[in-house]
């Protein structure tokens, strides 16, 4: 299908890996001109470089998203690069502490909300107007389905992808008037560097290997998650690619589930 988005410009926020990675890979692949943004620029120019992109069509700028500064150095570097954007994907984002809430810092809850919540905030704040511009534009959250089915032992990280939801319903309301549409998608437990990591401490506390951990997992923590699988990074790209397309001109305010049924109700 023809997406019919050859042409737009688009931001990619926590493009190194996983869901930006792959939805960098999926717009590149639709004719659109990407910055791919990340924190750490080696990173970010290693994931670049797999990529296949035509001359001047990819970008890679490092920017800490906890910074105001450095998000609006990011601005200057993408208007020098490509211009005024069309299309923003927030996909930055970090798990934040394990535990139960009597357990948790405030320092924990900080840092989660500053980047999960606060990075986006920031990010949009510089690039709204871009948005705005032009009476066409896209702005995807990447939320999870842990904003709607929340976990005791993640709380930070529940919350802020439940804001995620609540500020992107808000702006739906505000902005589409101008042809700024604005959704989220909410995938469970994706093959990405994050669930790695979860997944290598749970191998680890138990003695066992990985794969092993992940299905205990999805045994004992996940059991709607009807598929017995990670999902891939190419499937929640898949979504966030066609609400940042053209043929999504009707999808407006929407929280797309990309999560096996994950979320047990309705």
């Amino acid at each position: 299908m023809d997406l019919r988005i050859q042409g737009r410009k688009a931001l990619v926020t926590g493009a190194d890996s996983g869901i930006g990675f792959a939805t960098t890979q999926q717009l590149l692949a639709e004719g659109v001109s990407v910055v791919m943004t990340d924190i750490d620029q080696p990173t970010l120019d290693a994931a670049a470089a797999k990529m296949d992109a035509k001359e001047g069509q990819l970008h890679a700028f490092a920017a800490d998203i906890t910074s105001t500064t450095a998000v609006h150095e990011l601005k200057r570097r993408v208007a020098d690069a490509i211009g005024e954007i069309d299309i923003l994907v927030q996909a930055a984002g970090i798990h934040g502490p394990d535990g139960l809430f009597h357990d948790i810092s405030e320092e924990g809850w900080q840092h989660t909300l500053d980047v999960n919540l606060m990075g986006h905030v920031r990010v949009l704040q510089a690039f709204l107007s871009d948005l705005r511009n032009g009476g066409w534009g896209r702005l995807v959250f990447v939320s999870s389905e842990d904003a709607v089915q929340p976990y005791d032992d993640e709380l930070p990280y529940c919350a802020t992808k439940a804001a995620l939801l609540s500020v992107a319903r808000g702006l739906s309301r505000t902005y589409a008037h101008e042809g700024l549409l604005v959704n989220t998608v909410s995938p469970a437990f994706i093959a990405t560097p994050m669930t790695d990591e979860m997944m290598d401490k749970l191998a680890e506390q138990r003695s066992i290997s990985r794969d092993d951990a992940i299905q205990s997992f999805l045994r004992e923590e996940r059991p709607f998650m009807e598929l017995g699988r990670r999902g891939e990074p190419d499937e929640v790209a898949a979504v966030i690619t066609f609400l940042c397309s053209d043929r999504a001109s009707f999808v407006n305010g929407a929280n797309y589930r990309v999560d096996s049924g994950a979320v047990a109700t309705i």
